[in-house]
């Protein structure tokens, strides 16, 4: 088994930053591709950024493209998400996933494990 532990999340102005983590431990060397996602309420879950193992190859959602970087630490067994130019559609809980797969996708269902979020919300 694999967990998931999010955080760095909280409140920030319009035009703010924010760094998130996604620790994994457990038998996190069964961790391949690695995404974020994020759900606002109201909203289904959406796909934010997704990394594959060796970080090389990256895929973001149209929404975030520009503003967002996806990052990983595979010998701290730690992903990343750098967040600039927030906005208040930005506001959603952020969840962390991780795949056995090497497949980098935006579909939830490809992702076998999950965190239990951190909430990011952007006053305007």
């Amino acid at each position: 088994q694999v967990q998931l532990q999010e955080s760095g999340g909280g409140l920030v102005q319009a035009g703010g930053s924010l760094r998130l983590s996604c620790a994994a431990s457990g038998r996190s060397s069964s961790v391949y591709a690695m995404g974020w996602f994020r759900q606002a309420p109201g909203k289904e879950r959406e796909f934010v950024a997704g990394i594959a193992r060796r970080g090389g190859t990256t895929a973001y959602g149209d929404p975030v493209k520009g503003r967002f970087t996806i990052s990983r630490d595979n010998d701290k067994h730690t992903m990343y998400l750098q967040m600039n130019s927030l906005g208040p559609a930005d506001t959603a809980v952020y969840y962390c996933a991780a795949s056995g797969s090497n497949w980098l996708t935006r579909y939830l269902s490809a992702y076998d494990y999950w965190g239990q979020g951190t909430q990011v919300t952007v006053s305007s």
